[in-house]
């Protein structure tokens, strides 16, 4: 018998091979501990969007939203339910639920930060009243804001003037329309049907009376800021147009609250509108000023961030969110 090693068979090559390959699994087969799932965190939203307008500095900001039945009756409550719950779906939204969210407005003009509505204020309903703690989260505290702007006298935006029965903007000056002031303060509001908003406008707006200026379309909240008469949603409902430098932006408030049944469909009446025939006639005007001079709009109840745009479409308007146009 000779000293050498056998050869080794071609077999026996290509066993020892997936031996060795398979080797540094063979553990895997023993059990270990499972890892827990990672938890559920709840949704989360946005509380700001912020962008330059020429030299002023515009921040809208999220008082929360609230989910409801919709959009009819309260949008196109002079149409039938059909027609709105099929303008619903066409858009790729529920036909009998909706949100309606609440967005004020911050203007950092370069000398004077000024608000625009105070959101619900916290408590007033679930799901909203976070202005105060979304305004942290923007970098503001109340004691920076210098000027507020009441674009009308609804619950939803006057809610947030007062905390704990004093005023949240303890070193600001207000702004409010005159025919909005006189018809929701005067006494006789008491009683009726808009009574439970006139006392919250009793509680909330009229003690601020000694530091408000009372305005007219056309009159300037600071330089660069005018009113614009939108009256219908209320009596004195205003929106606000903005300039610096020659760009330009539209606060329109309440004019449109729903970006595919009331933009789209400006003559559909809105359960909301105190004269719904005036409100038609001022959305008309406001929605066509925004389309002819392409101007950058935000309104109260747009999708968050509220901002966009709107271009005419069939006989109404569309609603086209900002981008990245405002960031350029």
């Amino acid at each position: 018998m000779s000293g050498e090693r056998p050869a080794l068979s071609r077999r026996t090559m290509l066993i020892g091979t997936a031996a060795a390959a398979l080797a540094p699994l063979a553990g895997a087969a023993v059990p270990r501990p499972a890892r827990a799932a990672a938890p559920m965190l709840g949704a989360a939203h946005p509380t700001h969007y912020r962008f330059k307008l020429g030299a002023f500095e515009i921040t809208t900001i999220w008082d929360g939203a609230v989910g409801l039945a919709g959009p009819h009756p309260i949008f196109g409550n002079d149409q039938p339910a059909a027609e709105v719950q099929k303008l619903a779906e066409e858009a790729r939204l529920p036909k009998d639920r909706m949100a309606i969210s609440f967005t004020p407005v911050m203007v950092n003009t370069g000398r004077e930060l000024v608000m625009f509505d105070s959101g619900n204020g916290a408590g007033r309903r679930p799901n909203a009243g976070r202005l105060a703690a979304s305004l942290g989260s923007a970098g503001f505290s109340p004691d920076q804001v210098d000027v507020v702007v009441v674009t009308h006298c609804h619950g939803d935006h006057i809610g947030g003037l007062m905390e704990g029965g004093k005023p949240l903007f303890a070193n600001a000056r207000y702004v409010i329309g005159r025919v909005e002031y006189d018809f929701w303060s005067a006494r006789e509001r008491a009683d009726g049907p808009v009574a439970t908003n006139a006392k919250l406008v009793q509680s909330n707006v009229v003690p601020l009376a000694p530091k408000m200026t009372f305005l007219e379309p056309e009159g300037e909240v600071a330089g660069g800021i005018r009113a614009v008469g939108a009256y219908g949603h209320t009596p004195g409902h205003m929106a606000f147009h903005l300039e610096s430098e020659g760009k330009r932006f539209l606060i329109w408030a309440d004019t449109s609250n729903h970006y595919v049944a009331s933009v789209g469909r400006p003559d559909w009446h809105v359960s909301f509108d105190m004269d719904k025939a005036m409100a038609v006639a001022t959305r008309r005007r406001i929605l066509d000023m925004a389309a002819t001079d392409r101007l950058p709009v935000t309104g109260y109840h747009m999708p968050f961030p509220a901002v966009g745009f709107v271009e005419r479409k069939d006989t109404g308007y569309r609603w086209l969110p900002a981008s990245y146009e405002l960031n350029l």
